[in-house]
């Protein structure tokens, strides 16, 4: 890859005896929305400190826009903005006030950067005298993105902005970050929702501190070998033990109210997988194929890694 932004090589971490990060390499080039998909304690955040230089690795190095992140941790912090997961902005002070505040400290003004934040912050500029801690989530959320705008940063770090925002504001969220990249800003984003995985232009997914595979989001589901039925029944958790007793079945998991079953390719035992669990006293049972998910080959690569 020539001239990435961020460079991370051979990266790991640890809180005495566990693993946070083990041995995480990957580039990403200029001007690319990469996303991190995984679960909570997958090691995400332990990441995003290290690229953000609040958080020393034990091996391996990294740079960020060709700057070491240990040695040139003082240069890296003026030229990248950090969302980080908690909402760390200011609670007393108000929209106006944060914003100026953040603008101050890196030597800028509200005005100077006003076209790159200005898409953004008109939803906000009308709750401007309000306290940021009176907020809602999604506003907070815009505003938290706002500040870490506002010196016209050539990296964006966002650690799990949209969690615990209601579905209009993430859906907005995304929008604003495809218009972003207009810019040629670097955006490297971690979410614990699978569905956002898409949005990105390439995805790492990481599990238990590693990463166990990286490319777009369409290879990813292309690459998924499996066939699925997603399968329910009125006795959901008797339906996940009834499916494992079935021949011929890879893999059960359960997504929401429904459980999918993969297969080796083949013809699916539609029919003959319905008269099973009619045998073991299932009733409403309902059988579609389906085409995979994210969620899908994330969970067929634990299976594996496993």
């Amino acid at each position: 890859m020539e001239n990435p932004s961020i460079v991370v090589d051979n990266i790991s971490r640890s809180y005495g005896p566990v693993k946070a990060l083990e041995q995480v390499s990957f580039e990403v080039p200029k001007g690319e929305l990469f996303g991190f998909i995984g679960p909570d304690g997958a090691g995400k955040t332990t990441l995003f400190r290290i690229l953000a230089t609040l958080l020393l690795p034990d091996t391996g190095t990294a740079t960020v826009e060709g700057l070491d992140v240990v040695k040139d941790f003082r240069k890296i912090r003026k030229l990248l903005g950090y969302m980080p997961g908690k909402f760390s902005l200011y609670m007393d002070l108000s929209v106006e006030e944060n914003l100026s505040f953040y603008a101050t400290i890196f030597g800028t003004t509200i005005r100077e950067n006003y076209d790159l934040i200005k898409d953004i912050y008109r939803q906000i500029e009308p709750f401007k005298t309000r306290r940021a801690g009176k907020l809602s989530g999604g506003m907070k959320q815009k505003l938290a993105l706002c500040c870490a705008l506002i010196h016209k940063p050539a990296v964006l770090f966002l650690d799990e902005p949209t969690t615990g925002v209601d579905a209009v504001s993430r859906m907005e969220f995304w929008e604003m970050l495809r218009r972003l990249k207009e810019s040629n800003i670097t955006i490297m984003v971690s979410t614990p929702y699978m569905d956002e995985a898409s949005l990105c232009d390439r995805v790492a997914l990481i599990q238990d501190g590693k990463i166990m595979k990286i490319s777009k989001p369409e290879e990813i589901v292309a690459g998924f070998r499996h066939q699925i039925l997603a399968v329910r029944s009125g006795r959901f958790f008797e339906l996940l033990t009834d499916l494992h007793g079935f021949p011929g079945i890879h893999s059960v998991n359960a997504f929401g109210q429904a459980a999918h079953v993969t297969f080796d390719k083949g013809v699916l035992p539609v029919e003959a997988l319905r008269k099973h669990l009619v045998a073991a006293r299932h009733e409403d049972v309902m059988i579609e194929e389906i085409n995979p998910t994210i969620e899908d080959c994330f969970m067929e690569l634990m299976n594996t890694e496993n």
